[in-house]
């Protein structure tokens, strides 16, 4: 909005005042700004939040199969959650504010998928956490395959319009796939050549292009968003692996949205990923903001609301920007959690109750193992930082 109203009164004021507010019309200043708002929203909101689902008696009461685990946990119960409300909060208002709303298509997908993931979480998180329904027996939450069902359905629309955007890029780099150690950024009639999906080629081929466009976007944004929410069960792991996530992503925007930084390196332009920037700072600075709250003893959790939609938001920007694969280290604390999940709950079924890990996801198994829950949570942002920093390190290993 900001961003828009300064562009609007370029001619309607002064040299001199308008050299104070055109900075609003600079994209790596409405990043930042972008970050301590979101910051800043959530440490003034979050006590009242607090109160008022508590009052709600909006709160989980974990149980796991492993009375250690239960043991270890009993001082997490009736932690007030949905907390997430916060976190979209604070985004969606960063970006209306900070961002550009009216043109950029970018925005209105990110935003879209925000709230559509966060609706779902948040109808989940009140079916199962309100100690209303659970005193009355109801069910406890949307089933697995309906709450995978919207994933991919909104997973499956946002990328659906994400290739549409993208296609109409100057350069076709913004809808080629790009893989490890792969020169994407090449001479336009090269990339003519090999880009699925332009229209100056075949309409089979264009078909093929939009179909594997959607397919690894919808995968992507799905299963990132279901991994987010897996590795939230700790005070301070999600939201503190999202900052640093968040923050990695910024980065990558930057360079994608530079064709200057993206010759340089070699990785797909892609000119409408400048606001994407302001979105991800927006990202950051809501988890961020979060933490206070959310670190041990945690006095919030973020619940579905919070980790569906991030995880779907984060891998959002990596498909829009095509460093999907990037993501995969970039978010490897959440897809480990994932994977732990999954290898568990395949290896029990196989083997007749035979597990793998003391407890799954991954987390349960260290903090079993000794490790206090402080320790599993700073380690595992370390691994992030690091995995992070090996992301950016790469697009240069070219």
């Amino acid at each position: 909005m900001l961003y828009y109203l300064t562009t609007a009164f370029e001619g309607w004021v002064g040299n001199s005042v308008y050299w104070v507010i055109q900075i609003f019309t600079q994209f790596h200043f409405r990043a930042f700004a972008a970050l301590i708002f979101s910051f800043l929203f959530v440490l003034l909101l979050g006590p009242r939040t607090i109160k008022r689902l508590t009052a709600l008696k909006v709160g989980d009461n974990p149980e796991f199969y492993n009375s250690d685990l239960n043991i270890l946990n009993q001082g997490k119960k009736n932690t007030p959650t949905m907390g997430g409300i916060l976190i979209v909060g604070a985004i969606v208002a960063s970006v209306v504010l900070f961002a550009d709303v009216v043109g950029s298509r970018y925005v209105h997908l990110s935003v879209l998928i925000l709230l559509w993931l966060a609706g779902v979480g948040m109808f989940d998180d009140w079916l199962k956490l309100t100690a209303a329904r659970r005193a009355a027996g109801t069910r406890e939450g949307l089933f697995a395959w309906e709450k995978l069902l919207f994933q991919l359905g909104g997973a499956g629309l946002v990328t659906f319009f994400l290739y549409s955007v993208s296609s109409g890029e100057t350069d076709t780099s913004a809808i080629s796939m790009n893989w490890p150690f792969q020169r994407t950024y090449e001479p336009q009639e090269f990339a003519d050549i090999k880009a699925l999906g332009t229209f100056t080629l075949n309409p089979n081929l264009w078909i093929m292009g939009i179909m594997w466009f959607m397919i690894v976007g919808t995968l992507f944004i799905a299963g990132t968003s279901n991994a987010v929410n897996i590795a939230d069960g700790m005070d301070g792991l999600a939201a503190g692996t999202m900052s640093i996530a968040s923050i990695v992503v910024m980065v990558l925007c930057f360079i994608a949205s530079s064709r200057d930084w993206s010759l340089l390196l070699l990785v797909p332009y892609v000119p409408g990923s400048k606001e994407l920037i302001v979105v991800s700072g927006a990202m950051a600075g809501a988890c961020l903001g979060f933490l206070w709250f959310n670190c041990n003893p945690a006095r919030v959790f973020m619940g579905d609301t919070g980790s569906l939609a991030l995880g779907g938001l984060l891998a959002f920007i990596t498909v829009a920007i095509r460093q999907e694969a990037l993501l995969l280290l970039i978010a490897g604390i959440f897809y480990l959690e994932l994977a732990s999940v999954m290898l568990q709950v395949g290896y029990f079924k196989s083997t007749g109750g035979r597990r793998i890990f003391r407890c799954a996801p991954i987390h349960h198994h260290f903090h079993l193992g000794g490790w206090s829950e402080s320790q599993v949570v700073v380690r595992f942002w370390l691994i992030t930082a690091i995995l992070g920093a090996i992301a950016l390190a790469s697009i240069k290993v070219r």
